[in-house]
Parts: C-alpha cells; sequence; structure tokens
C-alpha cells in the first residue's frame, strides 16, 4: 500500500497490520510514486521465491 506523505514523498506499507501495534509496517521511502511501485512489486516476488 502506497501513500503520499506531506513533503511529497510516497512511503510503502505493508497489506496488513501489526497484530501488537495496530499499524502497517514501513517497507520505505521514494521520491516518486514509480520507484514505490517498482519495489511493492520485488517484495511481492520475493515473498513467494
Amino acid at each position: 500500500m502506497i501513500r503520499k506523505l506531506k513533503d511529497g514523498k510516497y512511503r510503502l506499507y505493508s497489506r496488513k497490520k501489526d497484530e501488537k501495534t495496530g499499524k502497517r509496517r514501513n517497507l520505505g521511502t521514494f521520491d516518486t510514486r514509480e520507484a514505490a511501485e517498482k519495489h511493492e512489486k520485488e517484495v511481492q516476488y520475493f515473498k513467494r521465491h
């Protein structure tokens, strides 16, 4: 899940919420949405291989 921050950057969060904190895990901050989407695809690939 990608969200735009107030400073114009994009942050990638995990899809599931952490059961302990109730928040989503931060998986990185990126300058462009394209970079965040690329990393999200890499994360999904890594989870399955």
